[in-house]
């Protein structure tokens, strides 16, 4: 089976995890809510240790002292801080507000979800194009923390008073996005092999972004009681889950 197969179909699997809890939120939204704090905790551990344990060190390989792999994981982790600050500009910018908590448009959503699609799209075929376990790793990392992400997503949209069927039309369409990144991705890939470890450390930089500077203060800011245990052990394990599969993976592939 091709790489690019491969792509495809990861990506596809990708999209269907990430769109689970915003599917289960439309048909149980008490529940859904309860639990999306633990998903974060859990889906924050898995890119910590997806960006630390395996993108970082395959970008490093794949480098060797041709690119500064550290640097780039600074940028992307820049470039995701600037994108979300010029998203929250233009929303505080544009409207007049009367509360202190202001929540998103619906467009922005949209706009927001679509930029995260596309961005792990490009991460998922760059992990391919290094090797199959790095892109199965990635996959599942990606459909971990966009799955708390559907679900504030999809639970805003309904507040906003939009229709579930709608919704779903929605989210598939932002979905693909998804793969038009991938496939970006996967052309420039082959047609400039050395930018590959470059989009490794790019996406490194966006997966701790998104688990230290979304995922993490949002764990924080719940302060639930009696949760505070079950959110740190759930980060734990997902750092844990990774490094086996990365393990396992690793053993197979030799």
């Amino acid at each position: 089976m091709s790489v690019l197969v491969y792509i495809l179909i990861f990506n596809f699997i990708g999209s269907i995890i990430s769109l689970a809890g915003g599917i289960f939120l439309l048909f149980k939204e008490k529940v859904a809510l309860k639990v999306s704090h633990l998903i974060a905790a859990f889906a924050a551990g898995a890119l910590l240790a997806t960006a630390f344990f395996d993108l970082l060190p395959e970008a490093q390989k794949e480098a060797g002292k041709s690119v500064d792999i550290f640097l780039w994981t600074l940028i992307g982790f820049l470039f995701f801080f600037l994108t979300e600050r010029f998203v929250h500009w233009f929303h505080s910018h544009g409207h007049t507000h009367k509360e202190k908590d202001i929540k998103p448009t619906v467009l922005l959503i949209v706009f927001g979800d679509t930029i995260h699609n596309f961005i792990d799209g490009i991460a998922i075929a760059s992990a391919f194009l290094t090797n199959i376990p790095l892109g199965i790793i990635t996959t599942f990392a990606v459909g971990a923390h966009e799955i708390p992400q559907e679900i504030g997503d999809f639970g805003l949209l309904l507040h906003k008073g939009v229709k579930r069927s709608r919704i779903l039309w929605i989210n598939f369409f932002s979905a693909l996005a998804s793969l038009l990144g991938a496939l970006l991705a996967y052309f420039m890939g082959n047609a400039v092999q050395g930018i590959v470890p470059i989009f490794l450390s790019i996406t490194a930089g966006f997966f701790i972004y998104i688990a230290a500077a979304d995922l993490i203060p949002e764990i924080h800011h719940e302060n639930r009681k009696g949760f505070a245990f079950y959110e740190s052990l759930l980060l734990i394990v997902g750092a844990l889950m990774i490094w086996i599969t990365i393990q396992l993976l690793s053993n197979f592939n030799t």
